[in-house]
């Protein structure tokens, strides 16, 4: 007798879908949702949830969770109420259960209270995430023809903050070249502001013989208040040897503030 296995298909901040034949899929938007509310406040705002199948039903059950960022930036989960930054508690939505027929989206209407008592300044951000999650797996098979069942979670950011004016301030700790696996350049730095500071670093690569300049594409990245942060900037591995001068900016914040490191390092094959 043939075993069915589950496979749980997680993904989470973000506005897309998996679909593909055989398979089912969420779409959620927007990927991060933000408040701006204070004790006793409520603020309501819309999360569009659809089904991009074109011929099975999803059956849909919304939860919260917390999260936060490691010093790589990834994502970690946790149970609603672990983490002391968690605002999973002050949400609510009119359905915590739905469906949604192929091809169908529906609104959902995310209120967040903050507790009339939460006083806690030394928590200047509050997040949690939320997860839409399909609870009627979909019959399929694997890459090595074994029968399994297919469900799908998806999940977005949600963001608190007080109103009033709030800083983002990232600092550079450390600028270093780093040969493991493969040649990177790794780029340190700390949220040591008031809210979250998002943006992108751009890295461009002086050869100090020839004089030729190479610009990298740009990395996006997303912090919290007290993150410290380590970016892995991996080389080109058709870059020359030779002796560089790199030059990292970061550009983040609404006001597009900017931070400059530079590192001089010898590369070899």
């Amino acid at each position: 007798m043939n075993k069915i296995r589950y496979l749980i298909l997680i993904f989470t901040t973000n506005s897309w879908y998996l679909l593909a034949e055989g398979q089912t899929g969420i779409s959620i938007s927007p990927p991060r949702v933000y408040y701006v509310i204070g004790p006793g406040q409520s603020q309501t705002e819309k999360v569009l949830v659809a089904n991009p199948s074109k011929d099975y039903t999803l059956d849909l059950a919304v939860t919260f969770e917390d999260w936060e960022y490691d010093s790589y930036g990834n994502n970690v989960m946790y149970e609603p109420g672990k983490l002391p930054t968690s605002c999973a508690a002050w949400l609510t939505v009119p359905e915590a259960y739905f469906s949604l027929a192929p091809g169908e989206s529906k609104e959902i209407d995310v209120q967040m209270t903050v507790p009339a008592a939460n006083q806690d300044v030394a928590v200047p951000v509050h997040t949690a995430v939320l997860y839409v999650t399909q609870l009627n797996p979909r019959e399929g098979v694997d890459h090595e023809g074994a029968n399994i069942r297919i469900a799908v979670r998806t999940g977005i950011k949600l963001y608190q903050r007080q109103p009033g004016k709030y800083n983002p301030v990232l600092e550079i700790t450390n600028f270093r070249y780093e040969k493991k696996e493969a040649a990177s350049l790794v780029l340190h730095f700390d949220n040591i502001g008031d809210v979250w500071g998002d943006g992108r670093i751009s890295l461009e690569l002086l050869n100090q013989s020839t004089g030729t300049k190479r610009i990298l594409p740009d990395v996006l990245f997303y912090s919290m208040p007290g993150d410290k942060r380590q970016h892995y900037l991996e080389l080109p591995a058709d870059l020359e040897v030779g002796h560089y001068i790199a030059t990292a900016i970061i550009n983040y914040g609404d006001a597009n503030t900017v931070k400059i490191a530079e590192l001089e390092f010898s590369h070899e094959i």
